[in-house]
């Protein structure tokens, strides 16, 4: 009896955390349904603060038929971006922990030292270097500028380097003495081995990419190429800020990372739990 009551106690304070949790995203999306008198009219538990009582979709027709912002536009540029940036740094970020998980080569610890304290700067610090650089490399106003300064993470490299370090050595010289190559190796043990810990990288790399707000805002000055972040914030001025339209435009925004996150939750949390291959 105790044990059974100590459960319904857990499975309502899970349920209640989960709640308040989801209010206020149900609350966004129930919003963007309002027109904008009614969005901040109702503040007290009442019917009328989770359901619209004047249900409306010209939030979304103005965010979509609006020509000067396209804002389905700015959501395929921002979905190229995310996609390319996710699979080509998975690709990347990949080999690079592999070697410095597994292969030998001389400094290999000074420079993973050296690699990994870049996370202690802030990216504010060498966003005007890397400015420069894309400047020079006339990649200003450009899908380049947006995607190959992403496609490196320290982040996921070292997340990786802790993956790939589990497995046992074992492996891989039983593989060489059967004459593969690191190159076959890497891909027909190692990375099998760490699809688990590939999806959790992809999902934070994925979303990572998809809410990019400042670096967009500072190297895309052309209508037609700013994502989805930058044009959510255009919908808001110092005279004025359109709640519908914004509330409307996040809601959009966040179903692409919805839908991705449930198909791979479970991978996404077998990445986070588990530490690799034990021998």
């Amino acid at each position: 009896m105790n044990r059974t009551f100590i459960v319904i106690v857990r499975t309502a304070v899970m349920i209640a955390i989960a709640g308040i949790a989801i209010f206020p995203i149900y609350w966004m999306v129930m919003s963007s349904f309002r027109t904008h008198e009614e969005i901040f009219k109702y503040t007290t538990l009442s019917p009328e603060l989770f359901l619209p009582v004047e249900w409306t979709l010209q939030n979304y027709k103005d965010i979509f038929l609006d020509p000067s912002k396209p804002f389905g536009r700015y959501m395929l540029n921002t979905l190229f971006v995310a996609v390319i940036v996710t699979a080509i740094g998975l690709l990347v970020n990949a080999m690079s922990a592999f070697a410095f998980a597994k292969l030998r080569f001389p400094f290999k610890k000074l420079l993973l030292t050296v690699f990994m304290s870049s996370l202690v700067i802030p990216y504010e610090v060498i966003m005007i270097p890397q400015y420069l650089l894309m400047r020079d490399f006339d990649w200003i106003n450009s899908y380049m500028a947006l995607i190959v300064p992403q496609i490196v993470w320290v982040f996921g490299i070292f997340m990786l380097v802790q993956f790939f370090s589990d497995i046992p050595r074992d492996i891989l010289d039983a593989a060489r003495m059967d004459g593969a190559g690191w190159s076959r190796i890497f891909a027909k043990i190692v990375l099998p081995t760490a699809v688990p810990a590939l999806i959790t990288l992809g999902i934070m790399t994925f979303l990572n990419q998809w809410d990019s707000f400042l670096w967009p805002l500072v190297v895309i000055n052309e209508e037609k190429k700013q994502v989805i972040q930058v044009a959510i914030s255009s919908f808001q001025s110092l005279r004025n800020i359109s709640w519908g339209k914004i509330l409307a435009a996040t809601s959009i925004s966040s179903v692409p990372i919805l839908i991705v996150f449930l198909f791979l939750q479970r991978y996404y949390v077998q990445g986070i739990t588990m530490s690799g291959v034990k021998g």
